[in-house]
């Protein structure tokens, strides 16, 4: 439950920081005219991504066994991508986004009522479909047959949406680029075995071998179904027997993503700066 609580409050936050940037930023500049057009893009992009998530739920149950994993594991990788990208460019970029957001905001204040529409789409809708993504594969790996895991995501993202309206009110000051950081290092932890389990939806979809092939199995321990064994399932996806291809895309992706994440911002591009200079000689 927490894993999923950490995704709705993660992505929903986003979400609702960039729809109090665009309400704020018409409000102090006199343009209260333009939060119409702003709150019907607001409002179509939560549509579209609560009818992307309801097609994903609904046209699943309709498939075999094997192509509803198939189905899981392909947007398991998808969404791991997906919040791996967005992670960091939220690290790269929360310290400039209200900037970005209003010199977007003013370009669509000059050109007209259906670009303000477009504009808070799109800065809403991405975040959106994301979330919807995340949250449906994070929901599909840890769930036990219970509401547990869409009782946190919807406790997240309610959470989200109270933080964003104290933000607005400015009420809560916090460190935005420490916090994204932090729950984005969170993140990556829950999309590593949100990918492992994918993958294990492959196995299981034998599309992929080695369902059989185990790496250990503690199962004996630490019971699937008890407590302990559910509560690692909810926050790290973890799994008492997993395959070796499991453990293997686990650590293939939580240690070079995380270095990656705490590496200094500029270390990347002057170690390609460097090479593009050596290569050149």
């Amino acid at each position: 439950m927490f894993a999923n609580y950490l995704i709705g409050l993660r992505e929903g936050l986003e979400a609702s920081l960039i729809v109090c940037i665009l309400v704020a930023y018409l409000v102090k500049t006199d343009r209260r005219d333009a939060l119409k057009p702003v709150w019907l893009g607001v409002g179509a992009a939560v549509f579209v991504a609560l009818a992307f998530g309801a097609g994903l739920e609904f046209g699943s149950q309709e498939m075999t066994f094997k192509a509803q994993e198939a189905l899981g594991g392909s947007l398991s990788i998808v969404a791991v991508g997906l919040v791996t990208w967005m992670v960091f460019w939220m690290r790269r970029t929360a310290r400039h986004l209200k900037t970005e957001l209003g010199d977007r905001l003013e370009t669509a204040l000059r050109t007209g009522t259906a670009a303000l529409v477009v504009t808070a789409f799109l800065a809403v809708g991405r975040e959106g479909l994301e979330t919807s993504l995340f949250v449906w594969t994070a929901v599909h790996a840890t769930s036990n047959g219970t509401m547990e895991p869409v009782a946190g995501a919807l406790l997240g993202l309610a959470t989200a949406v109270l933080l964003g309206w104290l933000f607005y009110r400015g009420a809560l000051r916090i460190n935005l680029a420490k916090f994204f950081t932090w729950t984005g290092a969170m993140l990556v932890v829950v999309a590593a075995g949100v990918l492992a389990y994918g993958f294990h939806d492959l196995q299981e979809a034998d599309f992929i071998g080695g369902l059989n092939n185990l790496a250990f199995d503690i199962s004996g321990t630490i019971a699937p179904d008890g407590w302990l064994g559910t509560l690692l399932k909810g926050v790290l996806n973890f799994q008492p027997d997993p395959t070796v291809l499991q453990v293997v895309v686990w650590l293939v992706y939580l240690v070079p993503t995380l270095a990656l994440f705490f590496a200094p911002p500029g270390l990347l591009s002057r170690r390609g700066e460097a090479l593009r200079a050596s290569s050149s000689r």
